[in-house]
């Protein structure tokens, strides 16, 4: 099994093209419809022109300008490329079996990463927040590869480890004694602030762009309730302290209210899952500025799948109880008007299905244009990047999105998009 999954996997990375190989000098591409994602409007006749990886101008269709390559989406609606904040590209995935990540070596785990990568990229997922991975810094080196060119995937940012206590949300826990875990799944397991502080440290020196902090317990981590705190307020403190020292940030999986505002009030600048999140937090959000990443597509494949494959009762039972409250905190954060970023947990349903949150979003509460916003010009926001990614504008990255129909009137479109680029590079 393996050895056919690898075969597939160099096949298709022999057959994607890379985006530095394929990137042309100078496009001009004619874009039927255009999501305008910062005024959220979407206009027709305009043509985006493109030198290198940047577009340099967006302004209504001419004469293809002299020495460019015209491409024709006429027939297409165009978007920025679109941004999940919440995926682990560089992990074996989601299965019945707790032992799968120790028995993937690291050079197939980091296999299996560049596969995913390349699904990601061809779902329209121009650019991801990798939130964590069992093998520590698989994420950096895969991230690196695709900068390099080595092989194709969206624009990483990552976490290269989880901060976590011993035994927490963070761990693998079930297999074996977590302290004979080899050492490079536990390196960011630690207590107390001053070790806080020295792992996070040990993550920015080695390559990691964020930090992930295990606030709470998790939904599919043996022997932990995603209400019940972890981190101490104190501990995730010290370690956001050293990620502001580095110009960066730090992000909170928490499930509960109390690990919630516990992770706000050390600074965290965004929360992910948010799955028991009150009326009393989400207001604390809200006036904080801090984003809410909410996966609130994945309960139903953990429903479904987990149970059909024999995923462990504890891990469905806590989906039962998280799913739909979740869902009704989304609705609430949506009314109220707190910020809120595309993420999806990619790794726990099959990688290259991202776009299937979209239509729990408008489900829940957010019209098709917000929804857009979230994975586009939202998700740049949260990065500190809009001024390269999230966006069709003179100055961003060419990474576009291109989809037959009108996203607006059926946001179930962008499930499976049509072409893909990539700075400059057309990758589908």
């Amino acid at each position: 099994m393996r050895i056919a999954r690898l075969a597939a996997l160099l096949a298709m990375l022999m057959a994607a093209p890379l985006a530095a190989a394929g990137a042309a000098n100078h496009q001009y591409i004619q874009a039927g419809r255009l999501i305008d994602s910062i005024a959220g409007t979407m206009t027709q006749g305009q043509c985006i022109e493109v030198r290198g990886e940047r577009i340099v101008a967006v302004a209504p269709c001419g004469p293809t300008p002299a020495g460019a390559q015209r491409i024709d989406w006429s027939a297409y609606t165009v978007l920025p490329g679109l941004i999940d904040l919440h995926t682990h590209l560089a992990d074996a995935g989601q299965s019945a079996d707790l032992a799968a990540p120790i028995k993937t070596s690291p050079q197939l785990t980091a296999l299996h990463g560049a596969q995913n990568a390349l699904l990601t990229l061809r779902a329209g997922f121009t650019t991801v927040r990798d939130v964590g991975t069992y093998r520590g810094l698989t994420d950096v080196a895969l991230r690196d590869a695709i900068n390099q060119g080595l092989v194709p995937g969206p624009r990483m940012f990552v976490a290269g480890a989880y901060l976590t206590h011993p035994g927490g949300g963070g761990e693998l826990n079930g297999v074996v004694p977590n302290d004979q875990l080899p050492a490079d799944m536990r390196l960011g397991v630690m207590r107390g602030p001053e070790a806080a502080a020295e792992k996070a440290t040990f993550l920015f020196d080695n390559g990691a762009d964020f930090l992930k902090l295990l606030a709470t317990g998790a939904v599919l981590a043996i022997g932990t309730e995603p209400g019940a705190p972890e981190l101490s307020e104190a501990e995730m403190r010290a370690a956001i302290a050293i990620a502001r020292a580095r110009g960066r940030y730090a992000t909170a999986h928490a499930h509960g209210a109390e690990g919630i505002k516990a992770a706000i009030r050390a600074g965290a600048r965004s929360i992910e899952h948010a799955s028991l999140i009150d009326d009393e937090t989400l207001q604390l959000a809200k006036d904080s500025g801090v984003w809410l990443v909410m996966d609130i597509y994945n309960g139903d494949y953990i429903d479904e799948v987990g149970t059909k494959e024999g995923w462990p009762e504890e891990y469905l039972r806590k989906n039962r109880e998280t799913t739909d409250v979740q869902r009704a905190g989304f609705a609430k954060a949506v009314k109220i008007g707190v910020k809120i970023a595309y993420g999806t947990d990619s790794g726990v349903y099959p990688h290259g299905l991202n776009g299937r949150q979209f239509a729990y979003m408008v489900r829940y509460g957010m019209t098709p244009m917000q929804a857009i916003q979230s994975a586009t010009i939202r998700a740049a926001e949260l990065l500190g990047r809009e001024a390269d990614l999230g966006s069709i504008a003179p100055g961003r990255f060419a990474d576009l999105v291109a989809v037959s129909g009108d996203p607006i009137d059926n946001i179930r479109l962008l499930e499976t998009v049509d072409h893909v680029m990539k700075g400059g590079a057309i990758v589908r």
